[in-house]
């Protein structure tokens, strides 16, 4: 990654937050992001999508229905309050990442992507209040996935320097230890999911979407060998499959895409420990070629 000044492009203003600082805020950025998620599908899963009688930006309650009457439109309040503190922290590190001369251009173009992409998803969540059709929850959830990729991205590329073989592996046996968790707690397996539970299960979703966000970034740079590299492919394609495929079994009630998710995500499983394996195979004898040269 590239971190040097550049002094020559006179369009950017003089930011320099400095490269921890920005680490630090894009992690904030992450979390938000993250959090803002899931807090979206306990507001679902509990009903209290619409809780605010169906008002949009303001709730049920208080001065002028600006907080929440009740339990359940205290979810749907404190999902829009986090919603609101994420796209704040959005558009600070779009504008540090454009106008901050040292950010590497390909962290600018993912924070800025996802600054774009964030008054969209603003309309969708509108969207969902006042209309709460299938195709606008779908929508609203891709594009919240999207950003969320943006910023991990951003984030991976931005802590480069400081990630090895050894997060790589790691990242790789995390993703696969959540698959099996995510199909055991989704409807397949589970007639009656609770709030928490799918709640979990998208935490588990996250976390898997982030390390596999991790372990391809850090792959493509200590890995050589064509079999780690092509698990790493595949788990990407895979995880985008399953994730796909886990959404529909749960919004559409259809045999042939239950069965589909059960396949991908157990081939998921078996292509990230795949990956796992071989790139610590591929670390371990580099470490021994390197020690007996010397």
């Amino acid at each position: 990654m590239s971190y040097e000044t550049h002094t020559s492009d006179s369009s950017r203003l003089p930011i320099d937050l400095g490269r921890r600082r920005f680490s630090a805020l894009l992690t904030v950025t992450v979390a938000l992001v993250a959090g803002t998620i899931v807090l979206g599908v306990a507001t679902r899963t509990t009903g209290s999508g619409l809780a605010c009688d169906a008002n949009w930006p303001v709730c049920d309650g208080g001065f002028l229905n600006l907080l929440p009457q009740g339990r359940p439109s205290f979810w749907e309040w404190i999902h829009r309050v986090v919603a609101m503190v994420a796209g704040f922290a959005i558009v600070a590190s779009a504008l540090v990442g454009y106008f901050d001369e040292a950010v590497d251009r390909r962290i600018t173009s993912l924070v800025v992507a996802g600054a774009l992409l964030t008054p969209i998803q603003v309309l969708l969540g509108r969207e969902t209040v006042l209309t709460y059709e299938y195709e606008i929850l779908n929508l609203h959830f891709w594009t919240a996935i999207v950003i969320f990729v943006c910023f991990v991205l951003a984030l991976v590329i931005a802590l480069h320097h400081r990630l090895s073989g050894r997060h790589l592996v790691a990242a790789l046996v995390v993703a696969a230890l959540t698959v099996p968790v995510q199909v055991i707690l989704s409807p397949l397996f589970i007639s009656q999911n609770t709030p928490t539970t799918l709640t979990i299960q998208m935490v588990l979703l996250l976390t898997l979407v982030g390390a596999v966000v991790l372990a391809t970034v850090v792959g493509r740079a200590v890995l050589e060998g064509r079999l780690p590299r092509a698990a790493i492919g595949a788990g990407v394609v895979l995880t985008a499959t399953t994730l796909f495929l886990s959404r529909e079994s749960v919004m559409t009630v259809s045999s042939a895409l239950d069965l589909l998710y059960v396949l991908a995500a157990g081939a998921l499983i078996v292509t990230l420990l795949v990956g796992a394996w071989a790139s610590r195979s591929e670390l371990q004898s580099g470490r021994s070629g390197a020690s007996r040269s010397d």
